[in-house]
Parts: C-alpha cells; structure tokens; sequence
C-alpha cells in the first residue's frame, strides 16, 4: 500500500483543464516526458499514486493518495462496485478504481486505510498491499465450482434412484451454491450497490426453488460461478497485454558506489546512481550511458524490432535489454518515473479519459438493471392475473432477471479500448486514453509541422554570406553567441558549426528571444538579431535579396543577421527529410486522410518540401497563425496536429487531436494527446487504423451484448428458453465481448 502527498512537485496547485508538470530531466529521452496528466489527473506521476481531479483539483496540500491492489474483480461492474462501497466512508475525497492494472486509489485528508480495507472486504474482495495482486491459488478460485458440481451429479443420481429424494437434494445443493451468492449481494446491497448480478443470482435461484424447479435453480447456479469463472479468466488476459510491461523492469538493480557493488531495490535507486546490467538484462531505470558504446533491444518500448546502437552519454529508458555486453549507466529518472512507470501510468489513467459511448454506456447501465426488474416483475404478476397461470409467469419473470444484467454491455467498450491502447504502446504508439482513441477514429486530415516532424529536426549550415569586411568564421562566431542555450534546431546547428571549427566565442549578453521572430543580444558591444531573412527584406539590397531568393528556392533556411539594425550577413541551413516521410504519407492518402505542413518557414524552402512529399503546405506562420489555420480546417474536417516544438503546442491543443514525436519537447509531449516514441511517421497510419479496428470492435460488442439480450428475451416470452440458457446469455456474452476485444492486441 502506498501513500504520496498530493501536491505537484514545481510546489503548485493547478487549476481544473491545467497541464501538471512533468518531472523527467529535461535530458532524458523524451519517451520518459510523456505523462499521463490531462485536466482530470494530479500531476503526480507515480505508478502507485493518481490524484483524481475535476472539483477536487484546488484540495488542500495536505490531502494524501493512498493504493492498493484488488483482488477478485472479473469487470468493470466489480470496480464500480468497490468505488461505492468506498465513496460511502465518512472522510473519503474520492475513491477510484483503475481496472486495466487492478488497483484502488483513495484520496483522503487522514489515514483511512483500515477504513477502507474492511469496507471492500464487506464487498467481498481483497485489498494487497504488493504491487502485484495476490494469487488466490487453484482450488481457492475453483473449490466451490468442484464442490457445486459434486453435489449436482450426486443429487441427479439420487433423482434417477428416487424422485423424491432427487428434489430433496436438489434443494439442498441449490441452498448451498446459493448461501455464497446470497452473502455476497446482501453485503453490495449495503455497500451500496443493490442491483448487481449476485442479487439477480439469488432472487432468481430462491424464486426457481419456490416454484418447484429445484434441478433448473441449482444448474443455473453452477452455470453462473462457470462464467463468473471464465469472466475472470477473460478479464486477466485482456489486463495481460497492460500489466506485461511490468514485468520488463526488474525488481533489483546492482548499484557501484566507492566500496564497490551492493544489490538494492529499484526503488532505491535515484537520480545520479551509477549501476551495472549484464548482458542480458534490463535496466531498470531511465540512465545515461556511461559505458563508450553498447547495443540494446528498446523494442519492448518503441516497438522496434532491430537492436539499436547506443553511445556514451545517450539516454536508455528503463526496460531496454543490454544486447551484447555488460554496461555502466548513470540513472536519471526517481522511483516510479521512468518510462515503463510513466507508460502504465497511462494506460491505468485511461479510466480518467473514457470515451463518450463508454461513459453513456455506463449511465445506461445505471438505470437499465431496475428497469429489466420493474419488467421481470411485471411479467410474473400481470399475465396471471388475468390467466390465473402463476407458475409459468413466474418462471418467466426469473428467466428475465437473469438476462437483465448488464455485466456484458458495461465491459464491451473498456475491453475493447483496453486492448487498443495495450496494442498501440507495443508498437511505440501511446495514447491518453479511451476519449483521444475514439477521436482519433474520427480524423480526417492531419496537419505536419516542418521541422523535427517532417524533417529529421538536425539542419546543417550549407552557405554563410558576409555582407561587411568581417570574415565568415567572426560572423559564425557571433551568431553562436547569439545563439547559445537556445534549443531550437536551427541555433543547435550554428551553435555545433562554431565548436566543430573551434571558434572563440564573444562574450553575449541581454539576450533575449523575439518569440515568433528571432533571436537578440549584445555582442561586443553591438545589438545583434538572428532572425527569418523574410522579416528583415526590406532593409536587405536588390543583389541581398536575389541571393536570398536563390538560396531559398533550393530549401535552405535563411537566417538573417543584423547588427546594430543592418544586414551583416545570411546563414542558410537546410534539413533533410526523415527518410520515412514520403512514404508514410502515402500510406495515410490510402486510409483517405488528407495532409497539409504549417510551417514558421519561408515559402520557398516549405515549396521545395511540399513538392518532394506532394502534400499542401502554408508557409511563414507564426504560432498563433498555425492555431489560425488549425481553427479554419477543423471546420472543414476533424484535424489532428503533428508537432514536435514548443511552438507547435497551442495548434495541438487547438486542434481534434494533438500528436507529438517522442524526440519533440516537453510541452509539445504534455499538450499531445498521443505519442510517437518510436519517432517514426508510419507509425501515424497504423495509429489510424487501430484506432478504427477499435471503433469497429466496439460496435460489435455493443450489437452481441444487446443483441443475445433481446434474442433471449424473445424467446423467453414464448417460452422457448428458460433459465439455464438465460444464464449463458450473461455470463457467455460477457466472455465473448471480452474474447472479440483481445482480437486487437494481435491486430497488425
């Protein structure tokens, strides 16, 4: 059991729709920046701690998260379940179950945890405090299934020797199956939940026993621990294809400090730790390496197949497998944030995020039940009263108790989206939840930044022009200055040129940034500004001017300088296009989406890029242009926004959809919606399609749920089906939604 203040670590409280901050180093790769914080989460990133949100986000700072692991929940219905019966404790804030990864949080201002303990106990299922759920062992989980089943065969023996005796024994193996079942619902009922399936269960086998049909009440008892059984079984695989990543970071880690080595926990370790992992073995956490060189498997994280070869100083998430040697890494991320933490984190947060049809789904469910009991009811009542048949009518009305449950249709959306994200992060694709899959199927153009996105984001200086006496490499040194600490690519490349000559660097101060323009400071006593050549045209001459036109219209970068107000010179960089690009838009023109690039960039550099990959592209805009045009083409289409910038961050959040590139920066990782960690765009096309394989097996859940139901309750209207099939058409259709949901984890 783990407990976390639920304060944000920049020592802030953040408002209702506000982003929380990442806590990753701003070195580390940026697979270990995407959290899972939105405006209905802490931002507390923690595996083991989710603040929950909405009307509870300005809670006092003393308030506390506290989790457990749940043991005994077959679906969703079982996590509301456990939600009610904690909600109704005196001093809860707010209790939240995360089925995907089978954990309770309760947020609280004082130590409630024996509260809370015997409170899901009543409602008959086990807190842990490990990080894994306990497991019940076998003949725990199937004694009283062995044990029904040994009392039904004995009780038709007896039937067949004699009938009376058979009845007899019927009874009493009914009253024995159903003595567990009875417990369990009265308990839900005061725990809050009066119409869950158990109170169905018992009603119907009590009713079945009054009516005389004692063999039926007991099958249909066996029949319905059976597919609580195999529900459960279904629930655990679909959970596998999430919780399996847990298994890729080991429990300890071996640690090298002056005395030499020592095993110690992994979540002992912190920042600055230097360890050692064998060949072989995974790390486990986020490091840099120290080592001069290794190969590592990251497939289990980026979904790339073909070991990747790192050198001194990259950074290796957590979970990547040393491939052929034994390595030195100095650790970078905290207990609980490196990537594999932050990754489930998010899966386990998509409950925060549910789609729309799964939140409809699950206030129709609210008041589907009782309506199905009003009916059952009313059908045991009214048709004797007028017939004088009481005993069918009855029967009737028990048989649909047992078909109103609404097990299958509350799980056919989560299952299904459960298995979508759990497939889309093993093929380095995450996404924040069941609201921005369901988005996702809907988008119907995306729209590119250029650089970093279409573009490797690494140009290089391919001309530099003086336009005084000065020579090139004083006027490279300048601009260095200028453009030291900057991250963007552009300043990164005439930053890296002026070291690989080993230029002396002036001495910059005042710098400041022109956001949307350019870059300013004083050097050498003299104002100096960095800036697009197209915004300083008018004071550049006619011979300036055409050799910046020539320059541009071969897909270079112009990069003005201006000193003391005039041009002292041009610096042009061009980037190459990351060589998955063209093809990765032909994909998407066969899935019928449409591209366009918006770029800071000048027209005839973007011309040049648009052309090579035949996408429409609008040029020279600035971030709130970008937004401008986002806004404009969400009217015609539903609009995603693919970035990896600073810059590129309000057109993200502007748009249907934002999706950054995992090598892209922190804000543009927290504002997006969904991630490419794999930094790859072909990645966007299969995306699109599992998010509409979803959407499509969402839609045939929902028809099997709904449509077994109402074949059963025709057919037990005309008395052509009776109890033991009723139970089937719960409990068996719940196994099927979950058995169709698993399909998309081997989607390709």
């Amino acid at each position: 059991m783990h407990q976390h203040t639920s304060s944000c670590p920049c020592g802030q409280r953040h408002a209702a729709g506000q982003q929380g901050c990442s806590k990753s180093p701003s070195a580390l790769g940026k697979i270990t920046s995407i959290s899972a914080v939105s405006s209905e989460k802490s931002c507390c990133s923690e595996t083991g701690c989710a603040s929950p949100p909405d009307e509870e986000s300005d809670r006092q700072s003393d308030k506390a998260d506290y989790s457990w692991q749940i043991s005994g929940m077959d679906c969703p219905a079982c996590a509301r379940k456990i939600e009610n019966a904690v909600n109704q404790l005196p001093g809860i804030t707010r209790a939240r179950v995360l089925f995907s990864t089978e954990k309770l949080i309760v947020s609280a201002p004082t130590d409630i945890r024996q509260q809370v303990e015997q409170a899901v106990a009543r409602a008959g299922f086990k807190l842990s405090s490990s990080s894994q759920p306990e497991s019940a062992g076998f003949w725990r989980e199937n004694g009283m299934i062995l044990a029904l089943t040994g009392l039904l065969l004995t009780s038709w023996l007896l039937h067949l020797i004699n009938p009376q005796m058979g009845k007899i024994a019927f009874t009493l193996t009914t009253l024995a199956g159903c003595w567990p079942v009875a417990r369990t619902a009265l308990r839900l009922m005061r725990s809050g939940t009066p119409f869950a399936i158990e109170t169905l269960m018992t009603v119907a086998a009590l009713g079945a026993l009054f009516i005389g049909a004692t063999a039926e009440a007991a099958m249909v008892l066996l029949l319905f621990m059976l597919g609580e059984r195999l529900e459960a079984y279904a629930a655990s695989r679909a959970r596998r294809g999430v919780t399996a990543l847990m298994a890729l970071k080991p429990e300890e880690a071996l640690r090298i400090t002056e005395n030499g080595r020592e095993q110690v926990a992994v979540n002992a370790l912190q920042p600055g730790d230097v360890i050692e992992v064998s060949a072989g073995g995974r790390l486990p956490a986020d490091g840099a390496l120290v080592t001069p060189y290794a190969s590592f498997d990251e497939s289990a994280l980026t979904g790339e197949s073909v070991p990747v070869e790192r050198q001194q100083g990259e950074t290796i998430a957590a979970g990547s497998l040393s491939v052929d040697r034994q390595v030195r890494l100095k650790v970078l991320s905290r207990p609980g944030e490196s990537a594999i933490d932050r990754i489930l984190h998010l899966i386990e947060e998509a409950d925060a995020h549910r789609a729309p049809v799964e939140r409809f789904l699950d206030r129709f469910s609210r008041i589907y039940t009782p309506l199905v009991m009003t009916f059952a009811l009313l059908v045991a009542v009214v048709p004797p009263l007028f017939s004088g048949d009481w005993q069918t009518w009855i029967y009737k009305g028990l048989t649909l108790l047992l078909i109103g449950c609404p097990c299958a249709l509350v799980i056919s959306t989560p299952a299904a989206i459960t298995s979508g994200l759990a497939a889309a992060a093993r093929r380095g694709v995450l996404i924040k939840g069941g609201a921005a899959l369901e988005s996702l199927n809907g988008i119907r153009m995306l729209a590119f930044d250029k650089t970093g996105t279409l573009t490797m984001g690494k140009p290089q200086v391919t001309e530099i022009a003086s336009f005084n006496a000065e020579s090139e490499a004083g006027l490279l040194a300048k601009a260095a200055a200028v453009e030291q600490g900057s991250s963007h690519p552009l300043a990164k490349a005439v930053v890296q040129l002026a070291e690989s000559r080993q230029l002396v660097l002036p001495v910059a101060t005042a710098q400041r940034t022109l956001a949307g323009y350019g870059i300013e400071a004083e050097v050498s006593g003299h104002i100096l500004l960095l800036c697009a050549a197209g915004r300083v045209g008018d004071t550049l001459t006619e011979t300036q001017r055409a050799r910046v036109e020539r320059l541009e219209s071969a897909g270079n970068t112009v990069v003005a300088i201006m000193q003391d107000g005039q041009p002292a010179g041009l610096i042009a960089l061009r980037d190459t296009l990351r060589p998955d690009a063209a093809a990765a838009l032909n994909e998407l023109r066969s899935l019928n989406i449409e591209t366009v690039m918006l770029t800071g960039d000048n027209p005839r550099a973007a011309a040049a890029i648009a052309q090579e990959l035949g996408m429409a592209y609008r040029a020279g805009l600035l971030p709130a242009d970008k937004v401008a045009a986002v806004r404009e083409l969400s009217q015609q289409h539903a609009v995603a926004m693919v970035g990896d910038g600073i810059n590129d961050a309000p057109a993200m959040k502007a748009a249907t959809l934002g999706i950054a590139m995992g090598g892209g920066s922190d804000v543009a990782l927290e504002t997006a919606d969904a991630a490419l960690t794999h930094n790859r765009l072909n990645g966007l096309a299969a995306m699109l399609r599992l998010a509409r394989a979803t959407h499509v097996n969402i839609r045939q859940n929902i028809t099997l749920a709904l449509g077994l139901k109402g074949l059963f309750l025709v057919t037990t209207l005309c008395g052509i089906t009776g109890l033991w099939l009723a139970v089937l058409a719960d409990s068996g259709a719940t196994a099927l939604v979950t058995a169709n949901a698993l399909r998309l984890l081997s989607k390709r």
